[in-house]
């Protein structure tokens, strides 16, 4: 399908971060900091195709599964675009007390109201998170979510991109200092995969086989967790205790369904 429109909604993974953006020009003011993303990548593939192509990012970072529906899905239905991408509950499945089973059931009626507009909706479970210590001991819930996420999509007849397939995802070199949000090769390899699920050639490909690393030092690798630690994780945390969120006072960086050249607002 030649697809001529595209809105998508999501939290920071959608937004974007952290792939470096192209430009900083036409940032919206209330925008911190202007990231690029596979999102914006696949537009711009889809762009080169269609003339006349519209697109709109709606997402904003921090955001949690019931914001995203209330703020960020009745905008798409409005816009009425061919293609939706819909990628939410990552920040609830960090929660202590998550609950997948709960969270699948607003997601399945948020996808039926978004398929009931005729667009064909792009649905995604989530990277395996057995690399990642903290993330770890959460690996089943996790696992439960994206296997919802699943079976939403086949009941509902959309688009699935599987990251927990994606080996390539799994390597630290697809990830920023954050350790939460990839860095441009993560981001490059998702928007080879969205194209390849929606039957789009495109030049990239997800199917990455990084070359071997060296052993690193023991000490090193401590001295790096240390720093991770109290760079990324205690702010992370003293954000979830204090109910705030990265995404505080930030607008979507392209609001409006508008043509690739414009800031969308």
């Amino acid at each position: 399908m030649a697809y001529t429109s595209y809105v998508a909604v999501g939290d920071s993974f959608t937004e974007g971060l952290n792939d470096p953006p192209i430009h900083a020009t036409g940032v919206d003011p209330g925008q911190a900091e202007r990231f690029r993303g596979w999102a914006d990548r696949v537009a711009e593939h889809l762009g080169r195709l269609q003339p006349g192509f519209r697109y709109a990012n709606l997402a904003i970072r921090g955001k949690v599964l019931d914001q995203i529906i209330a703020e960020q899905v009745p905008l798409a239905m409005e816009m009425r675009p061919d293609l939706i991408s819909f990628c939410a509950g990552g920040n609830d499945l960090l929660r202590p007390g998550s609950d997948p089973d709960r969270m699948a059931k607003k997601l399945g009626a948020a996808v039926r109201d978004l398929r009931s507009t005729g667009a064909d909706v792009l649905l995604f479970t989530g990277v395996d998170p057995r690399d990642t210590p903290i993330m770890r001991r959460a690996r089943g819930t996790f696992a439960t979510f994206y296997l919802h996420v699943r079976s939403i999509a086949d009941l509902y007849g959309c688009h699935l991109v599987d990251q927990w397939s994606m080996q390539g995802l799994r390597d630290w070199r697809a990830w920023s200092d954050d350790r939460l949000h990839m860095n441009e090769h993560g981001h490059r390899m998702v928007a080879a995969k969205v194209l390849d699920v929606l039957g789009v050639p495109s030049e990239d490909t997800w199917r990455t086989a990084w070359p071997p690393r060296e052993d690193v030092d023991p000490r090193v690798k401590r001295r790096e967790d240390a720093q991770w630690v109290r760079e990324h994780l205690v702010p992370w945390i003293g954000r979830r205790l204090t109910g705030r969120s990265s995404g505080d006072g930030l607008g979507a960086k392209r609001p409006d369904l508008a043509p690739l050249d414009s800031t969308g607002s």
